[in-house]
């Protein structure tokens, strides 16, 4: 064999470990997506394995198909979703905090708690019920 061969072969077999390994991941992401009970884990399970997935079938199909030109290509697209689908899933979860699609008793820790609509309200409550302090 020569040194041209088995550099080809290297890479079509590290070429299909991404391929599959992605896939393995985005279906994972897909099943997260199915099972889990709601809006806050659903995103995690999407965003996470999901993104992670695309970066290995970009990169099994950039190993696979040795072209600098598609290779940039690939690059491009690998970062718009490194940069969107965390914003997305912001976004997401900032709308879903609000409503009853986030099942609250199983939070450890709420730091939205103040901040939304039901946390105006809250203040707005707690406020009418407590005098001011300047006030006679």
């Amino acid at each position: 064999m020569t040194g041209d061969t088995v550099l080809g072969t290297v890479l079509d077999v590290l070429a299909a470990v991404l391929l599959l390994s992605g896939v393995a991941l985005t279906v994972l992401a897909g099943i997260g997506m199915l099972r889990l009970p709601d809006v806050l884990t659903r995103m995690h399970a999407q965003t996470k394995p999901a993104v992670l997935g695309i970066l290995l079938i970009l990169a099994g199909v950039a190993a696979a198909a040795r072209q600098s030109g598609l290779t940039g290509t690939l690059l491009i697209v690998a970062a718009f979703q490194v940069i969107t689908a965390p914003v997305g899933a912001h976004m997401i979860g900032r709308a879903a905090h609000g409503t009853a699609a986030t099942a609250r008793q199983t939070m450890v820790r709420d730091d939205l708690a103040g901040r939304d609509a039901r946390g105006q309200q809250q203040r707005d409550a707690r406020s009418r019920q407590e005098p001011d302090a300047g006030s006679p």
